[in-house]
Parts: structure tokens; sequence; C-alpha cells
């Protein structure tokens, strides 16, 4: 069975995701989206509240589709999900020269495991999770970004930060 895993934070969870998801899930016999948190980066979301959210957008996408929390090294998860490969998306050159780097980081903790790149739909290549909250966070509509439940998820979470911060 031919195994790929698609990491991320899933901050919120886009429409670029989706595509990626639904394209990958064509290519292989099982894809396990892990979800993640990047010590980098302040999480709109808990990792439990994103794992719901994802679990729900990609209830209705065709394939075997799993999503699972992890918090370790890509590497040493897709390993225990009996991975062949890891799927990333890819909007712009930017987003090629971060990638380059970590798949090479990555076949040099595991060489069994491939990384594998999908250009993002056109129409979805400037999209990114960061500005979806950013955009969000000013009031600004965000429906073109995301589906109608994550866009009510956000608009619900800003309220409740606009309530605490008052």
């Amino acid at each position: 069975m031919k195994v790929a895993v698609y990491p991320g934070t899933f901050d919120p969870i886009t429409l670029g995701h989706l595509d990626i998801i639904r394209r990958g899930a064509h290519l292989v016999d099982k894809l396990v989206v892990g979800v993640t948190t990047n010590p980098s980066k302040e999480p709109m979301f808990t990792v439990e509240e994103r794992l719901t959210m994802v679990v729900r957008e990609v209830k209705d996408v065709p394939g075997h589709i799993e999503v699972v929390e992890f918090n370790s090294l890509l590497m040493e998860f897709a390993e225990q999900q009996g991975a062949t490969a890891i799927l990333r998306g890819l909007r712009a050159v930017a987003d090629f020269e971060y990638e380059y780097q970590m798949a090479g980081m990555n076949q040099q903790l595991n060489d069994r495991i491939e990384t594998v790149f999908l250009m993002a739909d056109v129409s979805l290549q400037p999209i990114a999770s960061r500005l979806v909250k950013e955009i969000a966070l000013y009031g600004g509509d965000i429906v073109k970004f995301v589906t109608p439940a994550v866009a009510a998820d956000v608009a619900a979470r800003v309220a409740e930060l606009g309530r605490k911060g008052t």
C-alpha cells in the first residue's frame, strides 16, 4: 500500500490545503494528514480544534484519508505511518527554496522516504493561512480562501479574541 504524509499546522485549513489533499489522495492508497504545531508560529486554534476542523473538511474528499496529530520529527512520524512519501504543496518560488532545503534535510534523516511536490492550483497560489488570519483579524472577508465552515470558525475566534482584548 502506498502511503503519503501531508504535514502542516493547518491554522486554519485553506482551500489551497484542500486542493493538495484532494489531489494527493488521488495519487496514493492512503493519505495521512499530519496536524502539528510549529514552534515558530503562534496558532489561532489549538491542535485539537485544528484536528476537528481538518477531519470535518476532508470527510467528503474521495480516497482513504486519515487525520493524525503529531509532535515529533516529520521523518519519524512518516516512518510510524508506514509512509513512502511526504507530500508538500508549492505556491511560489519562495516556497521552493524552503521546501528544497527541508527535503534535503529530511533525506539525510531518512532516505527511504521521498518528498513529492505538488504545485498549488493557479487560482489558489496566493492563499496562506497566515494571511487568512491577518485579513480576518482586520475585519476582512476570507470566504474566497476557506470553506464557509472554516470562515465561521475563524470569525468566532476573532470575535472571542476581540472580547478578550477589550
